[in-house]
């Protein structure tokens, strides 16, 4: 399957068949769910989401897609990437990667390499990400990226039978342009 785009270091394309049993996996340890809408997550899980994402064309309107990151060296999967196309001017992004793979920049670089293809592709006028409050490492990758925090919502969501809150990330095109030379 072709690239939707590539860095130094990494693949990212639609997913395959073939990335859906690695997806499962990471995902049902618990440290990668601990901030995600799931408490398990199964093989089954995956190829319901596979089905669901595979007859959709990217970019379509209202939809969630995943996207595998790979190494570029030994097609080893490391994450996902999460792309919600909002509307015609806004889309959502987030992010999930194997705990193997956190803390070498992986995340930093997908993130950066899809803001990028995002902003150049299909340019849309705005780009959000929200996190959990207590999940430090995300949102400090959204500001080391250069998302500006917009809101903290406070015990906004009823999550895993606590209220939680979250903060809300946003990047311009404007904001965007003038930080990448243009």
């Amino acid at each position: 399957m072709e690239p939707l785009f590539q860095t130094e270091r990494i693949i990212c394309r639609q997913f395959e068949s073939g990335d859906l049993q690695a997806f499962a996996d990471y995902r049902a340890l618990p440290e990668v769910a601990r901030y995600q809408s799931w408490s398990e997550y199964s093989y089954q899980d995956a190829l319901t989401l596979f089905d669901e994402i595979k007859g959709v064309e990217f970019g379509c309107l209202g939809h969630w897609f995943q996207l595998a990151i790979l190494t570029k060296d030994s097609k080893q999967m490391l994450g996902d990437l999460a792309v919600h196309f909002i509307d015609g001017e806004q889309i959502e992004i987030g992010f999930t990667f194997a705990p193997d793979f956190q803390g070498q920049g992986y995340a930093s670089e997908a993130v950066i390499g899809l803001l990028t293809y995002l902003f150049s592709t299909l340019k849309p006028h705005r780009v959000i990400a929200t996190t959990d409050c207590e999940n430090l490492p995300s949102w400090l990758l959204l500001e080391r990226v250069g998302f500006r925090r917009e809101a903290h919502f406070i015990e906004n969501v009823f999550f895993k039978g606590a209220w939680g809150s979250e903060f809300q990330y946003a990047m311009l095109a404007s904001e965007w342009r003038s930080g990448n030379g243009g």
